[in-house]
């Protein structure tokens, strides 16, 4: 722990040694930036970027009835899972409220379920609320450490140090590999929108998968904080929980109704959801660009002929589109492509649109198999 009560993740002193400016990010200090944030996106885009994820949580799922549980707690269908895969999913009141977003990997005998570092506490408790006699659920978040090397060299650059054939492993797929011999697992995951893996290890071992990654992969890997993890999720039109999405929002009005298997049978949140389809969404989640110049902000105000009809939850200016950019809930009638809208910046409307996501697609990620 900090002074400021702040938490601190395996690799905190490392980040300082490398000159990192240091903030504080859902109770844990993190690296914001080493060099610039437009440098680090730029090097995930073009190459490799590293970043230290150590801060979310992990729990793992076990027993007889790990499959039960979860089909039950979450709206994507667990069955489409086989071991050494994943899924993008979340966990949700009864009243379809997202408490958190979540990865399922299914692993030999277990799942592992990857949380948003300040919603740990929040998951656990929901966790031993709905707890079943033959599921085990145990928080190993404090014993992993989680690095992610994401870009279009990324893979390339780390094989030498890895004892399995990356190349090999699925998109959204997972395996056991020793790196920089150390035993981990290897997803083929990440929150970038490019190619790239995503390293769990002890976290006493942290250290050792990082410097060896810095100093024998064979491309210079850079490493990246906060700024271009977020820069970069947003271009490729990923949510930030707590932002985007949060328990008054349910999946089908922030656009991830591609998680949401409303035929695979009951779940938590399954009426509310059947409810807001038949009287419809309240809201929609929308990405829209900037026509006019201004860099939108969270909470920004969104205008329709001089009304308000919404409100911005992330935005940012995109470095790969050299343009600005966001993401806002409005009235469901006004999410259409090429919709006019207006965004109040420092007291001014400027004009916006309405655009398709996500706002950036990897020409390599498409091509992972």
């Amino acid at each position: 722990m900090t002074e400021a009560g702040l938490r601190r993740t395996p690799l905190h002193a490392e980040h300082l040694r490398l000159g990192a400016r240091m903030v504080p990010f859902a109770g844990w200090d993190m690296p914001v930036q080493y060099q610039s944030i437009i440098q680090e996106h730029r090097a995930v885009r073009q190459a490799a970027g590293m970043f230290d994820v150590s801060h979310m949580g992990e729990f793992e799922v076990s027993g007889s009835a790990a499959f039960d549980l979860l089909q039950w707690l979450t709206p994507n269908d667990v069955r489409a899972l086989t071991p050494g895969s994943s899924q993008y999913s979340c966990l949700l009141r009864p009243d379809a409220g997202i408490i958190d977003d979540v990865v399922i990997y299914h692993l030999d005998g277990r799942y592992l379920v990857v949380v948003n570092a300040a919603n740990v506490e929040k998951v656990e408790a929901w966790f031993r609320e709905q707890q079943r006699p033959d599921a085990i659920v145990t928080n190993v978040s404090d014993q992993t450490g989680l690095i992610a090397v994401q870009g279009p060299l990324a893979v390339e650059a780390i094989q030498p140090l890895a004892s399995a054939d990356l190349a090999t492993l699925p998109r959204r797929g997972i395996r056991l590999a020793r790196i920089a011999d150390v035993d981990c697992m290897v997803a083929r995951t990440g929150y970038t929108g490019e190619d790239g893996v995503e390293i769990f290890c002890p976290a006493d071992h942290a250290l050792a998968v990082w410097r060896a990654i810095l100093d024998h992969a064979a491309h210079p890997v850079q490493p990246c904080g906060l700024g271009a993890r977020d820069t970069l999720r947003l271009e490729a039109g990923n949510l930030l929980y707590g932002h985007d999405m949060d328990e008054t929002t349910n999946p089908l009005e922030a656009g991830l109704g591609f998680i949401v298997k409303l035929d695979k049978g009951d779940f938590i949140g399954r009426e509310a959801l059947l409810r807001a389809k038949e009287v419809g969404l309240r809201q929609r989640l929308v990405g829209f660009e900037m026509i006019e110049r201004g860099v939108p902000r969270s909470e920004c105000p969104v205008l329709v002929d001089g009304r308000t009809v919404g409100r911005v939850t992330s935005g940012t200016y995109a470095p790969t589109l050299d343009r600005n950019i966001g993401l806002a809930y409005v009235e469901p009638s006004l999410a259409s492509v090429d919709q006019a809208l207006e965004i109040v910046i420092r007291g001014r409307p400027v004009a916006a649109k309405v655009v398709k996501l996500p706002f950036y697609r990897s020409r390599k990620r498409a091509g992972v198999p």
